[in-house]
């Protein structure tokens, strides 16, 4: 049965051989045993080998899985362009040296490995792409290596080899890339007690927290509203609003005035002359950890559904004017416009959950959540940027141009001796990807690209094209396994290894970032995200996240560039 009409199903439907590839890849992909996990990439790719070896008629139109791959990488530079471009400021010029550094000596250790282990161009580019746990390197050297004036024969060859040595170091260089900066990283620098302390140092420097605990949760609490009933003497003849509002932030806290009931009437956004009265209720909003405890002076709290029940306005803004662009949290709260609205949340490059912290500075690009009545909340949008559309909608006009822009400029290439060098349609697309997410934060209004859809071209776009490889590398596999040898292994611990080892050193001693944001730096450099949520649990602290969002937007960059790089020092 299997023989007679299952496969010959699929043979005749590759799109459904893909999808199938996929729903087992990602089914895999969630298996995990303590810390040890494929991962959807690498389980997409096994999976997409079995079912080739299974199908070795199966057919992959080359057009369908680059669509797929362009789109991935737009997308990559689209979410991390902002922070790209901004990190060439002052202030981000140390970890935009670290990061340059890091990506050149990852680059080198795996070339003298390769070197060592006699490999071609293709069993290069799956080291690095494996080792160094950057996938996208798959297709870069793939659409290199075809540009190469070699025969047909060799270029096959080349190709086929890379996805066998990327699946077999993945794992590694995910896994102990991870276990390397999490474990090994604080030992080099002076222990474990060491670094956690120097992180508590470093977060009081940062300022108090502006929510009832510390640490990563901190940034997603939500503003509260709540409501209380006057009874202390300190009211006496009446307060007015200012006075309540401008005694509560002597004390170290944030409150606003959002309501009053007085004798039975709502009084709604009043002003700041609006006198309270003993007896009154009042609806006070902020921060959590500034609003509880308060009734202890103010009086009980009680629940008034009626008064409770108004509209607030939740509005992410872009970071996006001089005012507010390398200024902190404190400097930004403290500024009139922003007068009753709260800070909920800010998130860079579309994902990464910055700590809110009074000295926590605001970039350029950041997506500020804020919380509060909605003229106040709209007053302190025009000031801060740009209100970012509330859509599910992609400008697919501006992703297409994008792509098509990016892979004209691609094309263009120049002998060096006899090797053709280009950024290739691959790279144009991710260049442009950067100047077109970078744009996108300057004009918010144009080249809207959800959070939601930006994953879906990342994360399916990679998946679909590593779906593809696998498929056509399956009939190979087993061949070019062969070829590399069980050496392959140690290949690529070394090669994962060593250039931590050497980052971890180099971010600490040489560039004298303090421990958790140097961890920070290294597992940004690498691009590795598993790594930054176990040195940030290893260190009981969110202050490597510091270290993570320039190095990584620079990182991804260039370590799929270098893709290229590989090729021709091997061509």
């Amino acid at each position: 049965m299997w023989h007679n009409h299952i496969v010959p199903f699929f043979v005749e439907n590759p799109s459904m051989a893909i999808f199938l590839t996929l729903c087992l890849g990602y089914l895999v992909g969630k298996l995990k045993y303590k810390m040890l996990t494929l991962g959807t990439v690498t389980s997409v790719l096994l999976v997409g080998v079995v079912i080739g070896i299974l199908m070795p008629d199966l057919k992959i139109l080359p057009p369908l899985k680059m669509v797929f791959f362009l789109l991935f990488l737009f997308a990559i530079g689209y979410s991390v362009g902002p922070q790209f471009f901004r990190s060439f400021k002052k202030t981000g010029l140390p970890q935009v040296g670290f990061a340059v550094a890091m990506c050149v000596v990852c680059l080198v250790c795996t070339w003298i490995c390769a070197k060592l282990a006699h490999y071609n161009a293709g069993e290069a580019v799956g080291l690095f792409s494996g080792a160094q746990t950057i996938s996208a390197v798959i297709g870069v050297g793939q659409e290199t290596i075809n540009g190469l004036h070699i025969s047909e024969a060799a270029k096959q060859s080349m190709n086929n080899v890379i996805p066998v040595m990327y699946a077999v170091t993945y794992v590694f260089g995910t896994a102990g890339s991870a276990w390397i900066i999490a474990f090994i990283g604080p030992r080099l620098m002076g222990g474990f007690a060491k670094c956690r302390q120097d992180c508590i140092d470093e977060e009081a420097q940062m300022g108090e927290t502006l929510v009832d605990q510390p640490g990563y949760a901190s940034s997603l609490r939500e503003v509260p509203f709540r409501c209380y009933q006057v009874g202390n003497d300190w009211f006496g003849r009446g307060k007015k609003v200012s006075e309540l509002e401008a005694y509560v932030l002597s004390q170290g806290r944030r409150l606003f005035v959002d309501r009053i009931r007085h004798n039975g009437q709502i009084i709604d956004t009043p002003a700041a002359g609006q006198v309270i009265y003993k007896g009154d209720e009042v609806v006070l909003s902020g921060r959590r950890e500034s609003i509880i405890g308060e009734e202890s002076w103010i009086g009980p709290e009680v629940q008034d559904p009626a008064l409770l029940n108004f509209a607030i306005r939740v509005a992410p803004v872009m970071a996006a004017t001089k005012a507010v662009d390398g200024k902190t949290v404190s400097e930004l709260l403290s500024m009139p416009f922003m007068h009753g609205v709260s800070i909920r949340e800010i998130k860079r490059q579309q994902s990464i959950n910055v700590p809110v912290r009074e000295n926590t500075v605001i970039d350029g690009g950041d997506m500020i959540t804020l919380v509060g009545l909605p003229y106040d909340v709209e007053t302190a949008v025009k000031s801060i940027g740009r209100p970012v559309k509330q859509t599910t909608a992609t400008d697919i006009i501006y992703v297409a141009l994008g792509i098509l822009v990016g892979g004209i400029i691609g094309v263009l290439a120049f002998n060096v001796g006899s090797v053709p060098v280009s950024l290739t349609t691959s790279g144009g697309a991710l260049i442009m990807g950067l100047i077109f997410g970078w744009w996108h934060s300057k004009r918010p209004n144009y080249g809207q690209v959800p959070a939601a859809a930006t994953w879906i071209f990342r994360d399916l776009g990679l998946n679909m094209f590593i779906a593809c490889v696998g498929l056509e590398c399956g009939p190979h596999f087993v061949q070019g396994f062969q070829q590399v040898g069980w050496m392959l292994f140690v290949w690529g611990a070394i090669a994962t290894t060593v250039p931590l080892i050497i980052g971890i050193l180099m971010a600490r001693y040489l560039f004298k970032f303090r421990p958790g944001t140097a961890l920070g730096c290294v597992a940004g450099a690498r691009t590795t995200t598993a790594a930054l949520g176990a040195v940030e649990e290893s260190l009981h602290s969110n202050v490597p996240a510091m270290g993570y969002a320039v190095t990584y937007a620079v990182g991804n960059t260039l370590l799929i560039l270098f893709g290229v790089v590989m090729v021709i020092l091997f061509a």
